[in-house]
């Protein structure tokens, strides 16, 4: 596909330069139906499914017929567990259920590949050069999201867990913070920006780079 231009941001001095990626990783184009059955599993997987209804079995109240069945004038009625009563029983409602599933590992990482070529597409990558938090400071961390002056969500991906720059960001709305191996397509779609600190690019390229063609062997000789 060629080269992309990324925003390099360096931490330290606060200023940000062009930098230049290699798109062939992440394929040539966005494959939209693949990175929507992705989205729709991890969304699916995020449902609790605990609703619930009751039944006309379940409801309380007496079982009791309420009139007799004939000369009354009134239409006929069985309990005042019916559906059509007032405080009555659910028909067809929702029970608790599981709707979670699994898609293959090959097409959740060809989702993850296409979600980043699509950020790549859109210009909005920015690797951070020198992040790091010796201890938890909010301050620091609201004053680079300040100085990135960036708009919508974020993502911020790191190359391996580090507990002082969750502690840091953790509580700005808006900003998520995983490591490079936690990021599935979902994270990536569901932020605007995606920040890239330290090796979590290259961590990244990894996961979702195909493996190279082996060549067929020789056949020996006879």
């Amino acid at each position: 596909m060629g080269e992309f231009a990324v925003r390099h941001f360096d931490c330290a001095a606060g200023k940000s330069r062009d930098r230049k990626v290699d798109g062939a990783p992440f394929g040539e184009r966005l494959l939209v139906k693949t990175l929507r059955d992705a989205i729709r599993m991890y969304e699916a997987n995020r449902r609790q499914g605990t609703v619930d209804t009751k039944e006309r079995g379940e409801v309380s109240g007496s079982t009791k017929k309420p009139w007799k069945q004939k000369h009354t004038g009134r239409a006929r009625a069985g309990s005042k567990k019916s559906p059509l009563w007032r405080k009555g029983g659910t028909v067809f409602g929702p029970h608790p259920r599981d709707f979670s599933y699994r898609l293959p590992r090959k097409e959740l990482k060809v989702a993850l590949r296409t979600a980043l070529f699509g950020k790549l597409s859109d210009r909005e990558v920015v690797f951070l050069e020198g992040l790091s938090f010796e201890a938890p400071s909010a301050k620091k961390a609201r004053g680079l999201l300040s100085s990135l002056g960036l708009q919508g969500r974020s993502l911020l991906v790191l190359p391996a867990r580090d507990r002082n720059a969750w502690l840091s960001f953790r509580n700005f709305r808006g900003v998520e913070v995983r490591t490079a191996e936690e990021v599935n397509a979902y994270d990536v779609c569901a932020a605007r920006n995606l920040l890239c600190a330290g090796g979590a690019w290259e961590s990244l390229r990894g996961r979702v780079a195909e493996a190279p063609a082996t060549a067929p062997a020789a056949e020996a000789d006879r």
